[in-house]
């Protein structure tokens, strides 16, 4: 192996560390889509999670409400991903019930899903004993360059979703604007 002993970084790799500070520096940004009407308080949901994004570095575009229809829900996603969203973060609707539609609306939007990340939240929910996360039928993926995570809309689901989501997330995207071309 051979070894440059020069004094400066040559031009490749300091436009590597250009492009890799540049990438850290860019502000993420989020869409919040509240799913149907059984809401405890969606206000104070909204709140909450605007309040998580923005302390894991997110400025939260939109929190919009829909029904629990996949039409409805599937046109939130679509809007958040061609809008430019970096994550896009779904609360309820993903219980078992009928009115649960969520995945299903998220499954048609995702190029790839991120089984792991969806493994960690429900994994994670279920050792802080909140049952509606170990139970969810929630999905994780990737959309062109954005994350869209389904979350429960409990606050303790909230809470407990970003916590274990945000790393996991981060790195997501990290990794995306690595490899775009």
């Amino acid at each position: 192996m051979a070894y440059t002993t020069a004094a400066e970084p040559s031009d490749v790799n300091l436009a590597e560390m250009e492009r890799l500070i540049s990438a850290e520096r860019r502000s993420r940004n989020a869409f919040v889509v509240l799913v149907g009407d059984h809401f405890e308080d969606a206000d104070s949901a909204a709140s909450l999670i605007v309040e998580l994004l923005e302390e894991q570095g997110f400025s939260v575009d939109a929190v919009v409400s829909t029904g629990a229809v996949k039409r409805e829900i599937r046109k939130a996603l679509d809007t958040a991903v061609v809008g430019g969203a970096d994550l896009v973060v779904t609360l309820g609707g993903v219980g078992v019930g009928p009115r649960a539609k969520t995945p299903e609306a998220t499954r048609k939007v995702l190029d790839t899903r991120v089984h792991g990340l969806e493994q960690a939240i429900r994994a994670s929910g279920l050792a802080a004993g909140i049952l509606e996360v170990g139970l969810s039928r929630g999905l994780a993926g990737v959309s062109g360059q954005t994350v869209i995570v389904n979350l429960a809309e409990t606050r303790e689901a909230i809470r407990d979703g970003m916590a274990t989501a945000g790393p996991l997330v981060a790195h997501v995207l990290d990794d995306l604007c690595r490899w775009s071309v």
